[in-house]
């Protein structure tokens, strides 16, 4: 495969104001993206958006909480453009358009919002690769695929994913359930450093650490380069899951772990072997939060910095620096969220590759 020279032909992160109009269209995304993840950045109140063109645009889940899957009631995806989105008002005859459009929720001051957003496969397809019959939207180039299906109650099972590589991170929910075990948000993957399939997870709505089931009942094997494997957390009898699948692919994705050193003025330095664009980090052997940052939010390596918590629907607040840089990044703290003497796990994603197929290196901020 040759490498992906223009990062934004299938993921970018994308700002906007909003304007309480219903329809609206957002473009500038750079391509016809299948999964966005939206955040109002002022508000504290309104969760986190998630939505994809396999569950469709109507049907949001939150990645802060184990709720079960909303129906448009605060605003809808009507279509997934060639650029963008746009979206509607929902049913929600009080607040029909906190999701992606509210102009001043709450009374907090502003209609700021942040999406970042990933092109799959377009127009999903079924997979018989698994036990279980699956709904797939991949993309082999990006290392992407969106994978649903229906949960049949057989204990050990698998799905198709649709990458024709084996998954190195995998983030799935079951959307009909808001229990606060089964309906959780479950992570896996070998980029969770010493993770091993067999019965360890992470939970992306929670601060806690790696965690072990000893019943090996969420995971229970690790995925091939076809399925990925699951046991019961994934499987309750006629309930719809979702997940999301990410191989990495050079220059554009890469997905690992570090150890924290506890310096303020010279941290860890992570090499991704790109600019990166956006990154979330986060606490694999201690308590902390899923943290996200972008290269649309934060715009120079100085100082304290915006981020977003994944697990909270807390506004956007400043935290100590990060540098992203033409190779990686850089922790310039000692905090221990995410350079303390503990080990983290990261997923990011390119702005540029350090050098493109035409030899031309790119440059830090």
């Amino acid at each position: 495969m040759s490498q992906i020279n223009k990062s934004s032909d299938y993921f970018s992160t994308n700002l906007w104001v909003a304007d309480d109009s219903s329809p609206r269209s957002f473009t500038g995304f750079g391509h016809q993206p299948d999964f966005v993840w939206v955040k109002h950045r002022g508000s504290a109140s309104i969760n986190h958006t998630l939505a994809d063109s396999v569950r469709g645009g109507d049907k949001m889940l939150a990645s802060n909480t184990t709720a079960v899957e909303d129906t448009k009631s605060h605003g809808e995806i009507t279509s997934f453009d060639s650029d963008g989105i746009t979206v509607a008002d929902g049913t929600n005859a009080t607040y029909p358009r906190l999701y992606f459009n509210d102009l001043d929720p709450f009374g907090s001051g502003g209609g700021n919002y942040v999406g970042w957003s990933w092109k799959a496969g377009g127009t999903a397809s079924s997979n018989t690769d698994g036990s279980i019959t699956s709904t797939v939207s991949a993309n082999t180039t990006s290392g992407f695929s969106i994978v649903s299906y229906t949960g049949d109650g057989s204990g050990i099972s698998s799905v198709g994913h649709g990458l024709n590589a084996t998954p190195k991170l995998i983030i799935g929910k079951n959307r009909d359930s808001s229990d606060a075990t089964f309906g959780r948000w479950l992570v896996g993957g070998s980029a969770i450093s010493s993770f091993n399939f067999a019965n360890d997870y992470m939970v992306l709505n929670s601060t806690g650490a790696k965690a072990t089931d000893a019943g090996g009942t969420v995971w229970n094997s690790a995925p091939t380069s076809t399925v990925v494997n699951f046991a019961n957390f994934f499987n309750t009898n006629t309930n719809k899951y979702i997940m999301y699948c990410f191989a990495e692919k050079k220059g554009f994705s890469k997905f690992g772990s570090y150890t924290g050193n506890g310096s303020a003025t010279d941290g860890t330095f992570v090499y991704t072997g790109f600019k990166p664009a956006f990154i979330i980090i986060k606490g694999a052997t201690n308590p902390s939060s899923w943290l996200i940052q972008d290269n649309k939010r934060q715009t120079y390596n100085d100082g304290s910095i915006p981020w977003i918590k994944a697990n909270t629907s807390d506004a956007e607040f400043n935290l100590d620096n990060l540098d992203m840089l033409s190779n990686g990044f850089k922790c310039r703290t000692s905090n221990n969220d995410f350079n303390g003497a503990n080990t983290y796990i990261y997923m990011a994603f390119a702005e540029n590759p350090l050098v493109g197929t035409n030899n031309i290196p790119t440059t830090a901020r």
